[in-house]
């Protein structure tokens, strides 16, 4: 399956339940067009990796996905040999490997013999295949999600840049393996550090700030169908009157989510400051900000 147009992108998607803007549709249209990569920054919690998950299940592609962390390396990004499993064969094989030297005339004429059969050693049967090279090996198109790659090093971001232009990878004992299909690719940032512009120009952009109100209102609908109109409206309208304070972590579309099920759970049909004050544990994840809130419910709540 393919995107046919802008508006069936947001089609597809909604029906994968993400509701987007018509950005998001644009750039994910855009992005299948010109098979390039989609860099989508933005606050945590705006639905970045959700997007990424979306857009597999309307496409009907599996989503491999790379979670980036400090000290990644190639190794576990792209494969590791299973020497433990290598170690067995040759235990196992070793009575050929004798057939093989029997004869040799000098050590080196052993060694030549036995290096003519390292073939069998260094093979597919021995790689143990991890995301970046799953996605370029899959026989069917898949979503490649590079998740939280401001985490990694520049180091291996550079390497990724390499990897995303040319959608090939280099094994040295088996030679480059070109991508079957080239995979539909999301990388994600949460801004913990600035990405390179080497990466940014090989890439189409996508920030995604806190959704606007009706957007959002539309999305705790979706998620959450069985909550009250009114209640819906007047959580969401609290929401982004917190977002207006001066907060370390301003809450995100997830903790509206997760408000409007904790409300639901406690059975509450209308906001008070006082069901504010006992649930801000679950929109607030410091303490500073709950109590800033705290302070200011009377003028938060419409």
């Amino acid at each position: 399956m393919k995107f046919k147009s802008v508006e069936h992108v947001r089609t597809e998607l909604k029906k994968a339940e993400y509701i987007c803007s018509k950005t998001i549709a644009t750039v994910v249209f855009l992005a299948q067009a010109t098979q390039k990569p989609v860099l989508v920054e933005g606050p945590a919690g705006v639905g970045k990796t959700e997007l990424s998950k979306a857009v597999a299940r309307s496409l009907e592609r599996e989503l491999i996905r790379l979670q980036c962390y400090e000290g990644l390396d190639e190794t576990k990004a792209l494969y590791e040999w299973e020497y433990a499993k290598q170690l067995l064969y040759t235990q196992m094989v070793k009575e050929k490997i004798d057939d093989v030297i029997k004869g040799a005339d000098s050590l080196s004429d052993a060694v030549d013999r036995i290096a003519s059969q390292e073939d069998a050693f260094f093979s597919e049967r021995f790689i143990q295949p991890r995301p970046l090279l799953q996605a370029i090996s899959a026989t069917r198109p898949v979503v490649l999600l590079v998740d939280e790659v401001d985490k990694s090093d520049p180091e291996f971001e550079a390497f990724l840049l390499e990897v995303l232009s040319d959608f090939q990878i280099s094994i040295p004992e088996l030679g480059t393996r070109k991508a079957v299909n080239i995979p539909f690719v999301f990388l994600t940032s949460n801004d913990s550090r600035d990405m390179s512009d080497a990466l940014k120009r090989r890439c189409i952009h996508l920030y995604i700030d806190y959704p606007e109100r009706e957007l959002e209102l539309e999305i705790v609908k979706l998620k959450i169908p069985q909550i009250d109109g009114q209640l819906a409206r007047c959580l969401v309208d609290t929401i982004r009157n917190i977002r207006d304070l001066n907060l370390k972590k301003k809450p995100c579309i997830s903790e509206t989510l997760d408000w409007a099920q904790s409300l639901l759970a406690l059975q509450v049909e209308d906001l008070s400051p006082e069901i504010v004050a006992e649930t801000l544990n679950v929109i607030c994840k410091h303490r500073a900000d709950a109590n800033q809130v705290a302070e200011k419910l009377e003028k938060i709540i419409n």
